[in-house]
């Protein structure tokens, strides 16, 4: 066998091979996107009753508007349903911890109480803001049933800001970050609540 013969074998299998593989690769993401889907399912919904909700929340995005809020960005919402009708907002925040960026998933429901605060990524120190990740977290807890004006704006921080929420212990930043994120997600709540509920909560 000459060189350009073995060469144009070489070439060939190289073809083949970079065929199989993309064909692979397509057959392949729509089962990897599946899979993603339930991670993401899983990892979100938990911050939500099972009983509140009957639809699948992440398959109903909603637009966000100026999402730049004051101390935190907004950058995902999604909508929870039962029985057709509006049942919770999902809001998935990030804001500035002590090590990083740090990323909440907030629930609220139609009358804006909180029902309950995750985090999805945090780069915090390990023993102390890090535990921020825990689940399920005590601390953050402490949050649901509260709403924007319960606490007032003043009581929306730590007990040492005179405020009225404790903190993790050793990790001030990184508590205070959490709670003006979820404050800022609840000012946003009842300020676009009609763009995100729309006309059908009967308000």
């Amino acid at each position: 066998m000459n060189r350009a013969a073995s060469t144009a074998i070489v070439a060939l299998l190289a073809i083949v091979g970079i065929g199989a593989t993309y064909l692979l690769q397509r057959s392949s993401a729509p089962h990897f996107a599946a899979e993603q889907r339930l991670i993401d399912s899983r990892q979100y919904l938990d911050v939500l009753p099972p009983e509140r909700y009957d639809n699948q929340p992440l398959e109903q995005p909603l637009p966000l508007e100026n999402s730049k809020l004051a101390n935190s960005t907004l950058l995902t919402a999604y909508l929870a349903t039962k029985a057709g009708h509006p049942a919770a907002v999902l809001l998935r925040s990030q804001t500035t911890g002590y090590a990083g960026p740090l990323e909440l998933l907030i629930a609220i429901d139609v009358n804006g109480r909180l029902l309950g605060v995750k985090t999805l990524k945090q780069t915090e120190t390990p023993g102390l803001g890090a535990r921020i990740a825990d689940w399920p977290n005590t601390w953050l807890q402490a949050f649901s049933g509260k709403s924007r004006n319960e606490p007032d704006d003043s009581g929306w921080a730590l007990k040492k800001d005179q405020g009225q929420f404790d903190q993790i212990a050793g990790a001030t930043i990184t508590s205070r970050a959490v709670i003006n994120a979820v404050h800022d997600a609840l000012r946003y709540f009842d300020e676009h609540r009609q763009q995100l509920f729309g006309s059908s909560t009967g308000e």
